[in-house]
C-alpha cells in the first residue's frame, strides 16, 4: 500500500518511470498533509486557558480534520488503483464484436471511477481549506503560519485534483455524467479562488 510507505520510499516511487503513483496520488497526499496541519493548529489551541472560548470548536475541527486525514490517506491508493483499472481495461481483448463492446464499457467505467476519486479528494481538500480558515481566525496565533500552509496546501490539492477530474472526463462518452461533473468541478474551482482570497486577506490583517 502506498500510504504505508516511508516518505522517502513514496517519493522515490513517485519519481520512477512507473505512471503509478502519479499526480492524483500526490494531490491526495497533499490534502492529507493539509488536514494534518489543520489538526495540529487546533490541537495547539486546545487546553490553553486563553483559548477556552473556542476550545469546543477546536475539538470539533481536530476531529473532522483527523477523519479527513485518514480518508485521504486511503485516497492515495484509491487514485492509483483507479488509474490501474484504466490501464487494465485497455488490455482487454478486442477480437470479436462482443469483446469490443465489453472492452469499451470497461474502459468507460474505469475512466468514470478515475474521475470520481479525484473529485472526492477535491471536495475533501476544499473542506480542509474551510477548517484551516477557522483555525487561522480563532486558533493559537503562534501557529498562524502553519494554518496558512495548511490552507495553501489544501488549495493546491483541490486544483490538482480538479485537473485530474477534467482530463479523465475528456475520455468519457456519457454526456450527462460529463456535464454533471464538469459543473461541479467548475463551481468548486471558483469557490477555491474566492476562499483563497478570504484566507489571505485575513492572514494579512493578523500579520500587521
Amino acid at each position: 500500500m502506498l500510504k504505508d510507505l516511508k516518505i522517502t520510499e513514496f517519493l522515490k516511487k513517485m519519481s520512477s518511470a512507473d505512471p503509478v503513483p502519479g499526480g492524483g496520488s500526490a494531490a491526495a497526499f497533499n490534502a492529507a498533509l493539509a488536514a494534518s496541519l489543520t489538526e495540529m493548529v487546533a490541537n495547539l489551541t486546545i487546553g490553553r486557558k486563553q483559548f477556552e472560548s473556542v476550545e469546543n470548536e477546536m475539538k470539533k475541527i481536530a476531529d473532522v480534520a483527523a477523519g479527513l486525514r485518514k480518508k485521504l490517506q486511503e485516497d492515495i491508493d484509491n487514485d492509483a488503483d483507479a488509474y490501474k483499472k484504466v490501464l487494465t481495461a485497455f488490455q482487454f481483448p478486442k477480437n470479436t464484436a462482443e469483446e469490443k463492446i465489453q472492452r469499451t464499457q470497461a474502459i468507460q467505467d474505469a475512466f468514470k471511477k478515475a474521475a470520481l476519486v479525484p473529485l472526492g479528494v477535491a471536495r475533501d481538500a476544499f473542506r480542509i481549506m474551510e477548517l484551516a480558515q477557522k483555525v487561522i481566525a480563532d486558533g493559537n496565533p503562534n501557529a498562524i503560519t502553519d494554518g496558512t500552509v495548511a490552507a495553501m496546501t489544501a488549495r493546491t490539492a483541490v486544483l490538482a485534483s480538479l485537473y485530474n477530474v477534467k482530463i479523465n472526463l475528456s475520455s468519457i462518452k456519457d454526456n450527462l455524467f460529463v456535464a454533471e461533473l464538469t459543473k461541479e468541478a467548475d463551481d468548486l474551482e471558483s469557490q477555491v479562488f474566492e476562499k483563497e482570497k478570504e484566507i489571505l486577506k485575513h492572514v494579512e490583517r493578523l500579520s500587521e
